[in-house]
């Protein structure tokens, strides 16, 4: 039975433990910029003992962002400062990863707090584009259909991007294929109108998502893993569901998927979400059983009981947390502190590990990564 503070190897890398920094967005950078506020928010996580530690949504192309102040990737003067966050997470033992994103029809839109709906053009926002013409609600922008010239395009967005995230250092790629942006438009068919060959039956509509992994894959020296996070349903009759899931998966893992993030929701506004203390974790278990493929589960997970119960039942392979890694930086540390687990703690903290755990042990870096 896998268990939190367990290794788990994929490829060439091992991450020390099963806890994951899930991405989250910060709403925080100027032209895509990394900034100070992203190195503080990421390295205190890797100070606190995660094991995996992903960016935020990061941009491939300026009109992929949710908002005109997202992370993004899209030029190669953004990898210098990625670069320094990542030295920073290595050196404190954490494998650092990102997320590789395209809003789709859900961007030029206000961050949280901003304001809300769409950015016009003349106020700094763009005409988003998407596989239909069809808004996301009616206070959001109309996007525009791509061409299939345009798509192409965007395949080699993702590319481009997954080699500057290879040279700042990145040990893990993530593609985002969720919670309504981009990738998910494609494949629900309810946001996905398209007559052509990106469009109207299952194989036509997952399409993209099978190009972008391709022409990542091919980017990505073959030691490196490579996740991509799905919305599993989109709790609407009609949408994408848990057995379209199954066989993406079941796609995905020969052209060099190594776990599919399994997350849900995001892409029709009137979703109806069943709620509840780890309600994504079924479908982690059914396609990591089903596909025969790793996975991650997230969402409404907490406590070190809900992880461990999902380690130990084989209900995922990775753990996934986000909010709870906002109140608490620190989660792992503390955790394996009353667990009387051996981690790795910073030396600069070691006064505060518990004189009884077996905590204080230097970091061991060779062991996780051929770099």
């Amino acid at each position: 039975m896998a268990h939190i503070f367990d290794p788990l190897s994929i490829r060439g890398i091992t991450f020390p433990n099963r806890m994951v920094v899930s991405p989250m967005c910060e709403y925080s950078s100027e032209d895509g910029f990394a900034n100070e506020w992203h190195l503080v928010h990421l390295g205190s996580r890797a100070v606190g003992g995660a094991g995996l530690i992903f960016t935020e949504a990061t941009a491939v192309s300026p009109e992929g962002r949710i908002s005109p102040e997202d992370l993004g990737i899209w030029k190669d003067a953004h990898v210098e400062f990625l670069a320094r966050i990542v030295r920073f997470l290595k050196s404190q033992g954490a494998v650092p990863g990102m997320q590789l994103a395209h809003a789709g029809r859900k961007g030029s839109t206000y961050k949280p707090g901003g304001g809300s709906g769409a950015i016009s053009p003349k106020d700094g926002g763009w005409v988003p584009v998407a596989p239909s013409a069809a808004a996301f609600s009616e206070n959001y922008p109309m996007p525009r259909a791509l061409s299939k010239e345009e798509i192409g395009g965007v395949v080699e967005a993702f590319a481009l991007a997954a080699g500057r995230a290879l040279e700042a250092g990145f040990r893990v790629l993530e593609i985002h294929a969720a919670h309504g942006y981009l990738i998910h438009e494609f494949l629900s068919p309810l946001s996905n109108l398209r007559t052509d060959e990106y469009g109207g039956s299952f194989e036509n509509r997952t399409r993209l998502a099978r190009e972008i992994v391709t022409a990542i894959r091919k980017r990505m020296p073959e030691q490196l893993p490579l996740f991509i996070r799905i919305s599993a349903t989109d709790w609407k009759e009609g949408g994408w569901d848990v057995d379209q899931s199954v066989e993406l998966a079941k796609q995905l893992a020969p052209l060099g998927v190594d776990l599919v993030d399994c997350s849900s929701a995001g892409l029709a506004q009137d979703q109806k979400i069943i709620l509840g203390p780890g309600f994504q974790v079924p479908f982690s278990e059914r396609i990591r059983r089903e596909a025969g493929v790793m996975t991650g589960t997230v969402g409404l997970i907490e406590t070190k009981e809900q992880v461990a119960e999902i380690l130990a039942n084989n209900k995922a392979d990775l753990v996934f947390m986000a909010r709870e890694f906002l109140r608490d930086p620190y989660w792992p540390l503390h955790a394996a502190s009353e667990l009387k687990q051996s981690v790795s703690w910073p030396v600069q903290y070691l006064r505060a590990a518990p004189p009884d755990s077996p905590a204080r042990k230097p970091l061991d870096l060779e062991s996780r990564d051929p770099d």
